[in-house]
Formats: C-alpha cells, sequence, structure tokens
C-alpha cells in the first residue's frame, strides 16, 4: 500500500512539473533532452562544460541536460519537501571573445616624427557590428574596429597605370569633422582590379565546422548559402575540395573541377551539426589536401568557415597561431568567414587571417556572402602584393602632433619597415585600403600635449614648412622575398581648408571612421555625435551602386535610437 501510495505521489509531481527528466546511460553519445513545449524557448540552455571536460579527459560522457529538465530535477526534491517554486527566465549566456585594445594616442611630431604599420584589408568587425545594432544593442567596445569598418567600403580611387605596378596611392587632406583647430590626412590604396574570368586557376580548400555550435540557421544554414554562390562562379581549370571538422575532421570532397557544380553542392547540403570542435586537427588536414592539389602559379587558398569556438585539441590562442604560421609557408593562404552570435571567437577569426596571409569577413547575412564570395571574389582570392607595409614620417616644422585612427593591431615598430622578414597585410586584386591621420599644425592651437621644456622644435620657417610629411610604401610581389619602396612627399600646400572642396570620399570615410569613434566611445571625437555623422555621410553618400552607404545612414539613424534608450533608461 505504501509503495502504490509513493509511485502515485511520483506521478502527481511529474504531471505537475509538466516534464520528465531522461538519462542516457551510453557514454559516448551523450543525449540531448528535449524541453517541454510550455517552456518558453529562450530559457533553453544547454549545460556541457562537464560533458568538454570529460571528452578532454577520455572519461564516461555526462549526461547532456536543458536547462528546464535540470530544473525539473531539483523542483522534484523541493516538491518533496512542501517547498513551492517560482519559475524564473534564464537569460542566454554570452560567450563572445574580442582582442582588448586601446585607441592610439596622441603623438608630438618632435618627439616621435615617424609612424609605422601593417596594412588592414579585413571587413569583419563592421558586419558584426551591423549585426548587433539590427539585433537592437550597441556593441562592445572591443568588437569597434575602426579601420575594419572605413575599409568596409570601396573608394573611388585612381588606378594604377599598369599591373606593373600592383597599386597607385592617393592623398588628401582637409578639415577634420569633429574638430575644427586639426586636419585629416586620407590616405588611400588602390589594386589594380582583375576579371574573375581571368583569374589564375584556383585550388580552394572549405574548411567547415559541423560541431554542435554551429546548429542554428544562422550558422551552418547560413554557411552552406554562402559557400554555395561561391562555387557557382568557379570554372572547368578551378579545383574544389571540403573538409569538415567536429570532435574530428574528414575530408567530405576529394578535390573536383570547379564544373562538377551538382556534386559540389550535394556535398555542402548533406553537411549536418553535432559534437565538439577540433579547430586544429580540421586545419592541418586542410592545409594537406591544399598542398596536394597545390597549383603553381595559381590561388591556393584554405577558406575556414565557423563560429571560432574550438573546445577540443589544440585549444591555447598562441598555438593556433603558430600552427597558421607555420603553414603560411608552403605558399598556401588562409580566409577566415565568421558566422554566428552567442559564441562567437572574433579574436582567433581576426588573429587567424592576419598569420595566414589572408583576410577576415564576418558573414551575417546573405548579401554580405554576396558582397565577400561574389562581388569582391577577385580581391578576396587573388593576392597582388604582399607584406604591405606605411611608414609616414611627420616634419615637425609643420606638425605639432598627429594621431592614427584606427590599426591599433597593425602597429609596427620603425625597424619593422625595412625588415622583409616581418609579416605584414597583403592586398587582393581592386582591394581599396584607407587610413586616416588626425593632425595638428604648428600655431593653430590644435595640440592636446604640451611641448617639453628642453626640446628643440622647430618653427615654421619658408624652406622647411613646403613638406608636411613623406609616405613611405612597401610592398613584395607576389612570390618575391624583397619588399619595394614607393616615396611619396605631402605638401602643405595640398591641405583644404574648405571641406566643401574635398571629396565625397574623403568625407564619407570620415563619417565612418566618426562613427566607429563614437561607437568605442568618442575619446577624441570632442562634440562630434550621431547627428553630425549622419549630416556628413547624406552629403557624400555620391555613387552608392549597392547601396552599402545608404545602408550604414540607416545603421548610424538606429545606433542613435539605441543610444536614446539607453540614456532614458539610465544606463
Amino acid at each position: 500500500m505504501i509503495r502504490k501510495s509513493l509511485i502515485s505521489l511520483a506521478v502527481a509531481i511529474t504531471t505537475v512539473l509538466g516534464a520528465a527528466c531522461v538519462q542516457n546511460s551510453e557514454p559516448t553519445a551523450p543525449a540531448r533532452v528535449e524541453a517541454p513545449s510550455q517552456v518558453p524557448q529562450e530559457q533553453t540552455v544547454v549545460i556541457e562544460e562537464v560533458h568538454r571536460e570529460a571528452e578532454h579527459k577520455l572519461l564516461p560522457a555526462v549526461p547532456v541536460l536543458t536547462r528546464p529538465a535540470a530544473k525539473m530535477r531539483m523542483a522534484d526534491a523541493l516538491v518533496a519537501q512542501g517547498l513551492s517554486i517560482v519559475r524564473v527566465p534564464v537569460e542566454p549566456v554570452n560567450r563572445e571573445n574580442y582582442a582588448h585594445f586601446t585607441d592610439n594616442p596622441v603623438r608630438r611630431a618632435a618627439e616621435h616624427p615617424l609612424s609605422t604599420f601593417s596594412i588592414d584589408v579585413d571587413s569583419g568587425a563592421y558586419s558584426n557590428v551591423r549585426r548587433m545594432i539590427n539585433a537592437g544593442q550597441l556593441p562592445v567596445r572591443d568588437a569597434v574596429r575602426v579601420e575594419e569598418m572605413i575599409n568596409y567600403f570601396s573608394y573611388a580611387y585612381p588606378l594604377p597605370d599598369s599591373d606593373k605596378t600592383p597599386f597607385r596611392v592617393t592623398t588628401e587632406i582637409g578639415p577634420t569633422p569633429w574638430n575644427s583647430a586639426t586636419r585629416l590626412l586620407h590616405v588611400g590604396i588602390k589594386g589594380y582590379d582583375i576579371d574573375r574570368r581571368d583569374l589564375p586557376p584556383a585550388n580552394l580548400v572549405f574548411l567547415v565546422d559541423v560541431s554542435g555550435s554551429m546548429q542554428s540557421q544562422d550558422k551552418l544554414g547560413l554557411l552552406k548559402s554562402a559557400l554555395t554562390l561561391l562555387t557557382r562562379q568557379l570554372r572547368e581549370q578551378d579545383r574544389i575540395s571540403l573538409v569538415v571538422y567536429a570532435g574530428a575532421s574528414g575530408v567530405v570532397l576529394e578535390p573536383v573541377s570547379g564544373r562538377e557544380g551538382a556534386k559540389i553542392q550535394n556535398a555542402l547540403e548533406g553537411l549536418t551539426a553535432g559534437g565538439s570542435t577540433n579547430g586544429a586537427a580540421g586545419i592541418r588536414l586542410a592545409y594537406r589536401m591544399a598542398e596536394q592539389a597545390f597549383i603553381e602559379d595559381g590561388i591556393n587558398r584554405v577558406i575556414i568557415a565557423t563560429d571560432g569556438d574550438f573546445n577540443v585539441g589544440t585549444v591555447s590562442f598562441e598555438a593556433l597561431l603558430d600552427l597558421v604560421r607555420e603553414k603560411r609557408k608552403s605558399g598556401i593562404a588562409l580566409t577566415t568567414l565568421g558566422f554566428g552570435t552567442g559564441n562567437y571567437n572574433d579574436r582567433l577569426m581576426e588573429q587567424l587571417a592576419d598569420v595566414g596571409n589572408g583576410n577576415y569577413a564576418y558573414i551575417d547575412t546573405l548579401n554580405e556572402a554576396q558582397k565577400v564570395l561574389v562581388d569582391e571574389m577577385g580581391s578576396t582570392l587573388q593576392t597582388i602584393a604582399g607584406d604591405v607595409k606605411i611608414q609616414i614620417e611627420f616634419n615637425p616644422a609643420v606638425v605639432a602632433e598627429y594621431r592614427l585612427v584606427g590599426y591599433e593591431n597593425r602597429t609596427l615598430q620603425r625597424e619593422d619597415f625595412s625588415n622583409d622578414k616581418v609579416d605584414a597585410g597583403d592586398i587582393g586584386a581592386g582591394h581599396t585600403v584607407t587610413a586616416l591621420y588626425e593632425i595638428a599644425l604648428v600655431g593653430e592651437g590644435g595640440q592636446r600635449m604640451e611641448a617639453l621644456r628642453y626640446s628643440r622644435e622647430n618653427k615654421p620657417s619658408p624652406d622647411a614648412g613646403k613638406e608636411l610629411a613623406l609616405l613611405r610604401l612597401r610592398y613584395k610581389q607576389p612570390g618575391e622575398t624583397r619588399s619595394r619602396l614607393i616615396e611619396t612627399p605631402l605638401y602643405r600646400a595640398d591641405i583644404m581648408s574648405d571641406p566643401g572642396k574635398t571629396s565625397d570620399r574623403f568625407r564619407f570615410a570620415a563619417a565612418v571612421a566618426g562613427f566607429g569613434q563614437l561607437l568605442r566611445g568618442g575619446k577624441y571625437v570632442e562634440d562630434f555625435d550621431y547627428t553630425s555623422v549622419l549630416e556628413l555621410a547624406r552629403n557624400a553618400r555620391g555613387t552608392d551602386r549597392f547601396g552599402y552607404r545608404g545602408e550604414f545612414i540607416q545603421l548610424v539613424n538606429l545606433a542613435a535610437s539605441l543610444q536614446q534608450q539607453q540614456v532614458r533608461a539610465g544606463r
């Protein structure tokens, strides 16, 4: 009788709580317990850290429970004690990872006349910031890399005269929109373009993350659609391989001709997500496949598509960078395509591309995939100049202070500029690269620092004041190990005082730079605000073939609204 009563009581408790907890006894394949239908979806959070520990130690796997199921077990005990239960909504855990950095400081030209940095053609920060703002949140400070926001957009720089010189340098100096007492030096680089039909034969290895963290539609689903867009552009002479990784890695598709679209498409469509993430094993296998199908004088590139959440095998940040740094010696470049939210590892994705002589993009929409993999296919795949470094020597007789806007994780030491063993960024066909300096001229009152008492700063003179700075640029032609030097003097007479006489590209790049700085806290932008950004961008929109600049204006509007909401909420 007592036993029947206990059974009846257990059934009643289970009915009241509306769920039963199911435990899997299999050590190698932990089951996911589905949340009851009456529990809101946003309360479902997978408890996985203990299981990851088990995977590392090769211990029997711990069953994976959803949050509702775990709460049911706790509820069983509480009901047995006669305690009431209040259900509290569970906020999703955000484990996104961004590298911390501080804004470049203001420097006095008399003390530090040289500024040296590597170029950066990545654009991932902009689309990632766009994803956050469109989701109704202002981005975290470290997600905003101003140079990547500026370089997301193409600017109508003049093309080089021939492909014997891979790019052409354009400069412009005008008023700084956020500080009337300083000037803005705009440096633009435009690489020669190649029609996609004229690209060299390509050996591409798709390295796809199919771990459990990639299950959502904005990850593996979008990834498949994105790579499908690229495969439709391929030619008979191109070779495609498909490598996947989760807890282990494997080859899904051996190298096939780009014309075998059905075979490639079937391989992509067959991908499903599940398991842990051994990214290092996948990287090694992908490079091995690329080496086997290597094309002399062709495009040889691994394209890794992932959320960057590596959790088994080699997971150390530095160890992963060292792995790719070693593999780049084979002449195979690495492009990283980021996907997803919640556990996204931006820090790893950006740095892997940097050390892999490649580029980094974040894919938040199919339109972004079209931009990166179709519209900009040549610049994404074909490198026309490697290890591109910029060094500017400011004339302290004319320039009192300067500040490089962005490129914080791309700065180099003075001696690195002439050292051909020091790695730097590469430029793809048709790529544009833009860098901005805010400069304060001697005698114009824009300085932020006092001059040293015992320094020998020159005063302006008719002779010394003609040159504002000397721009030096080093690069290597593909296949070469010695760099070439370009020098371009910049003259004070070229400074424009009327903002209306500056180009659309000058003013639009300044608007994007201002927006990025505001998102990072606005340390140097004085009274410049989102309204100022909007006015500047609208008046400089110019030709907007794909609508990217119009989308930027909408994004600024949305960011302004989100900021106002935060102010009203007292945050």
